[in-house]
């Protein structure tokens, strides 16, 4: 080896040690850059995730604002539904109700109630010579001051001998009987009567009343008071051949205009 030159070891050396450096710092620069990427990527998610979760949650607001206005929409046609459906019904069961009273007042129902029972028979008072024997019989006129009675106290329907009495009902001797809705009958009578039964009472045995006048004759009247009447519905055919029913009309503009002053 040549004086004044280092040793071919000692230059290896210093070669080494210099690249080793170069190589660290080489790596330092990469795990920086890494470093560098990798906290601006974090940054930017950071950035992101809350405008994709504000994003998401908007339109999830718009979905459920939308079917929230669709079910108000919902809830007020039900309440309109609903409503005309209560109008309707308060119509049938008014046009239901006029119905049966018209079908009360027709007798074609049976019905109940407080009221009077009349029972009449024959007098049995022996005839003196020289009276008439029919004075002393029940006759379709004393059945009819009765129910002239009893109307004129109040009674809402009547029966006589089961027979409901109605606006057609005719009341008149056959002979021996009393022909009632073309159903013939005979003593004992009995009349069934619905209404106040102390107003009906009172009509019937008020002072020269008809049952002060029957038992003139000898005709037996027995008024008894009940709680509880039944007054069964006609049963006979309802036939109107010549009787129709008029349509009101609507009176003119012009004959509104002629009777105004």
């Amino acid at each position: 080896m040549a004086i004044g030159q280092p040793p071919t070891g000692h230059r290896r050396h210093v070669d080494f040690s210099r690249t080793s450096r170069t190589a660290v710092v080489l790596v330092c620069v990469v795990l920086g850059m890494m470093l560098a990427l990798q906290l601006k990527v974090q940054a930017n998610l950071k950035k992101e995730l809350p405008q994709q979760r504000v994003e998401e949650l908007t339109t999830r607001l718009k979905a459920v604002e939308e079917e929230r206005d669709k079910l108000q929409d919902e809830v007020a046609d039900l309440r309109v539904k609903l409503a005309q459906a209560a109008l309707g019904k308060n119509a049938i069961s008014s046009l239901e109700s006029e119905l049966m009273k018209a079908r009360i007042m027709a007798g074609l129902v049976e019905v109940t109630g407080p009221g009077v029972v009349v029972r009449m028979d024959d007098s049995n008072r022996q005839i003196k010579p020289g009276e008439d024997p029919s004075a002393f019989i029940i006759h379709d006129d004393d059945i009819l001051n009765v129910l002239n009675e009893l109307y004129a106290s109040g009674a809402e329907a009547i029966s006589i001998n089961g027979e409901r009495v109605v606006a057609s009902t005719e009341i008149r001797c056959v002979g021996p009987t009393i022909s009632v809705n073309n159903t013939r009958i005979a003593p004992p009578i009995e009349i069934t009567a619905i209404g106040d039964p102390e107003t009906l009472d009172r009509g019937l045995k008020m002072r020269g009343g008809v049952v002060e006048s029957l038992s003139f004759w000898g005709i037996e009247v027995l008024v008894k008071k009940e709680p509880v009447v039944v007054v069964p519905a006609y049963k006979g055919p309802l036939n109107f051949k010549y009787a129709k029913p008029i349509t009101p009309q609507k009176p003119d503009a012009g004959e509104n205009a002629r009777s105004e002053p």
